[in-house]
């Protein structure tokens, strides 16, 4: 008769334990399954981007364009006396598709160096900078009117000049910490863009100059710009998203699950 109580005590005891253990069971998998829920709604969040703004890296492209504006203001000194023009020369037409292909240097060096910023912030960053550099330089162009060396108008500054430089401006910033030698690259680029600017007799030695600083410009401007924006968009879509959608693990002596709610 004692057998018989102790062998049923057992049994109780054994299935005692065996209900906690898949109870127990079920919350930690509730609780695992709540997390990794959790994890992937915060991994939607939009990250927020620090970028500090350098009064300095404005000394260059105000340079360059102070630069050549006083060469364009004083008559005879566009080209600085450094050389002499031809009559009529052959020109090339390389720097025609080199002015537009710069703006996408950035993303050709993203295949080979590791960039600061993602390709989305990149292609922000080149849009606008771009609209800043056609407002300011096709603006100036229109107020100067300065005569071109072939006769033509609207010289200074030069347009295809500002484009390369802007291109490379904007590749020199995302690769100067990572790989300095690809970042460096683009000036040279940039560079032949405005020495066949000068060989075809569509610029004066003053119109390439501002030119490089008006790109410069506008590619230090569209950063100042970009950044704060585009990080106060994101943490109102995060806060958004925060306020709007609530998960979390629940337990209780019943069972175990996870409450979710979701604000429309």
């Amino acid at each position: 008769m004692n057998s018989m109580k102790w062998n049923r005590g057992l049994l109780s005891f054994l299935l005692s334990v065996w209900m906690f253990c898949v109870h127990a069971g079920a919350t930690v998998s509730v609780e695992k399954c709540a997390a990794d829920s959790l994890s992937a709604v915060s991994a939607k969040q939009i990250p927020i981007v620090s970028y500090t703004f350098q009064p300095k890296s404005l000394i260059l492209p105000a340079s360059l364009i102070t630069v050549g504006a006083i060469g364009t203001a004083i008559d005879g000194m566009n080209d600085f006396h450094l050389f002499s023009r031809k009559d009529s020369v052959k020109r090339i037409h390389v720097d025609d598709y080199m002015e537009w292909g710069m703006l996408g240097w950035v993303f050709a060096c993203d295949l080979i160096g590791k960039e600061k910023h993602n390709w989305v912030d990149q292609l922000c960053l080149v849009a606008l900078a771009e609209g800043l550099n056609a407002a300011m330089v096709h603006g100036v162009k229109h107020f100067v009117d300065e005569q071109r060396p072939d006769g033509a108008d609207h010289s200074f500054p030069s347009g295809h000049t500002a484009n390369a430089f802007l291109g490379a401006h904007i590749a020199w910033k995302e690769f100067k910490d990572s790989l300095p030698v690809l970042a460096y690259s683009g000036y040279a680029l940039a560079a032949f863009v405005a020495g066949s600017r000068l060989y075809n007799n569509r610029h004066w030695v003053a119109d390439v100059v501002a030119g490089a600083g008006f790109g410069i410009l506008s590619v230090e401007l569209s950063y100042l710009i970009y950044f704060p924006v585009r990080n106060a968009v994101a943490r109102k879509i995060n806060l958004r998203h925060s306020d709007r959608l609530v998960l979390s693990p629940t337990v209780n002596p019943g069972g175990a699950g996870f409450y979710l709610s979701y604000r429309f």
